[in-house]
């Protein structure tokens, strides 16, 4: 491989890593009873995650709530974008209850899109006539919907996100059964939206859809085919730090890399953690300093 290809760091000025999620149980204890509740060594604080960006590169973040501890409570992530610089943006919870001042408040504090999690009892559902009108109320913040599903949750999913014309970012390559190929039904739904235009698709997650160690190479189909249908201008990398919910130690680094084995060329890394998430998310190039996050 060519030696400019070796280095996200020295060629790539900025890159944000598109899907991670921020836990500081000292300073945010837990609020939310249902679901998933994170053990202690899955506790990731904005301080440490920032320590993290800096020392593989990375400049800008998009962090995510977790529904697991904090459901519908953004608390912990609006104080770590409050302290980013502007460097730092947010994807919220919201329930069908969220007034529009609220929605306003959480906008004007860095928040650019709401995630719709599927998996789990207690989340905010999308159906019917309240989940349409939830998605038209954040599409005219200027939000995108972000969704994270299993098996056939997508094609549940698309005739009201179809019905309310959002933007639609897609959590962790879809979520594919390694099992089943590509040409299961549920995977090519996700190719056809992508075609379609008005979405975006993370590459992240493969290590929870794979069935072997690192590099992961049951997925690189997947990927493969999403980097052609949804293109390089709809393909944002995230790494899901600090990888909740996983039975055996994860680490930064490895799953960093998995975008040099996906995308060898600096020119399309450079497109896939910067230029397209800056336009997606609304990250701006600052102004006079050059320093990592």
């Amino acid at each position: 491989m060519n030696k400019n290809n070796d280095s996200v760091e020295s060629d790539i000025q900025y890159a944000v890593d598109a899907h991670a999620h921020v836990l500081d149980t000292a300073a945010f204890p837990f609020s939310n009873p249902e679901g998933y509740r994170p053990l202690a060594n899955e506790i990731g604080t904005a301080q440490e995650f920032r320590t993290v960006l800096a020392s593989h590169g990375l400049t800008h973040a998009l962090v995510v709530n977790p529904f697991a501890g904090y459901g519908t409570d953004n608390s912990c992530m609006l104080d770590a974008i409050a302290d980013s610089g502007g460097r730092w943006k947010g994807v919220a919870l919201i329930g069908h209850d969220a007034s529009d001042a609220h929605l306003q408040r959480l906008a004007d504090s860095g928040v650019v899109g709401a995630r719709f999690n599927t998996l789990f009892s207690g989340a905010t559902s999308l159906a019917g006539p309240a989940g349409l009108r939830l998605l038209e109320r954040i599409r005219d913040v200027g939000w995108f919907a972000q969704i994270y599903y299993h098996n056939d949750g997508l094609q549940q999913l698309l005739p009201i996100l179809k019905a309310s014309g959002i933007r639609v970012v897609v959590d962790h390559c879809g979520c594919p059964n390694v099992d089943q190929g590509v040409e299961q039904p549920s995977f090519q739904a996700l190719l056809e939206l992508g075609r379609r235009g008005n979405t975006a698709i993370k590459l992240s997650g493969a290590f929870r859809s794979s069935r072997q160690h690192w590099p992961y190479h049951d997925c690189d189909q997947y990927v493969h085919a999403l980097i052609d249908a949804f293109t390089l201008d709809n393909c944002v990398w995230g790494s899901d730090w600090p990888f909740v919910r996983v039975p055996h130690r994860m680490d930064y680094g490895p799953i960093h890399q998995l975008l040099k084995h996906w995308l060898p060329h600096v020119a399309d890394r450079k497109k896939v953690l910067w230029d397209t998430p800056a336009r997606w998310f609304g990250f701006e190039t600052p102004e006079g300093n050059d320093e990592n996050t």
